[in-house]
């Protein structure tokens, strides 16, 4: 990984997006701290408001004509903020999309309450129903297995703040398990309850460790407790 980081030079300072703060880069791999209410690619109605769009600017340098792209390696939710890894090249996407479940995941959430087990880890299968809405089934067969691993870092009268660790990558994994334990995530309109006093989905990816798709390099990149977590645990 050395001898990358010595070798690449990354574009000037005017072509880098504003609002997106990027945690590493190289010619393989370009990662960032996703903010909250930011999609992270397009859909149908909207084109240029994700991460997606203007890192795609940013590493053609400003000419139209550079073949130069990002690749999706992951997605995370628009409300939810946090690491996101994408590639530069389609060799380096499909490395990290088949090795995917194998990496290391982990979140910070706030969620409603007190949790009776600190630690622990919730099991279920998750399907999706016509609206896209996730749900817990009892069948193996109509749905796929599910797994979150939790630890209370925090607690105040009103939440809790938990270290998450995500054993497999479903579909609003965690807000399902944590809304079916009666803790739902703060701020969660979909699997919880509209409040008006909190301001953001409470619900951020911390940290990811990865195989690095050219060296194979053990790469850790992690970011803070989120301050609007610490105050809202606070309120």
């Amino acid at each position: 990984m050395q001898e990358i980081r010595k070798n690449f030079k990354s574009p000037p300072k005017r072509f880098q997006p504003k609002g997106i703060p990027l945690l590493y880069e190289d010619h393989d791999i370009l990662v960032i701290d996703k903010p909250s209410g930011l999609l992270t690619i397009s859909n149908e109605s909207t084109r240029e408001n994700t991460a997606y769009y203007p890192l795609n600017e940013y590493i053609r340098k400003g000419n139209p004509k550079s073949r130069n792209q990002i690749f999706i390696v992951h997605r995370l939710d628009k409300d939810t903020s946090g690491v996101i890894v994408f590639a530069k090249t389609e060799k380096a996407k499909r490395y990290l999309q088949d090795e995917w479940q194998n990496f290391s995941k982990k979140y910070y959430a706030v969620v409603h309450g007190i949790l009776i087990e600190k630690e622990g880890i919730i099991t279920s299968y998750l399907a999706e129903n016509s609206i896209h809405r996730m749900y817990t089934v009892t069948n193996p067969k109509k749905g796929k297995l599910a797994r979150t691993g939790y630890k209370v870092l925090k607690e105040s009268k009103n939440y809790s703040l938990l270290e998450i660790n995500l054993l497999t990558g479903r579909k609003n994994q965690i807000r399902v398990h944590f809304s079916d334990k009666g803790h739902a995530v703060a701020g969660d309109k979909m699997y919880g309850k509209k409040e008006k006093q909190v301001k953001r989905l409470a619900l951020h990816a911390a940290s990811i460790t990865i195989l690095h798709p050219h060296t194979k390099e053990e790469l850790t990149f992690k970011t803070k407790v989120p301050i609007y977590f610490k105050s809202l645990l606070n309120s």
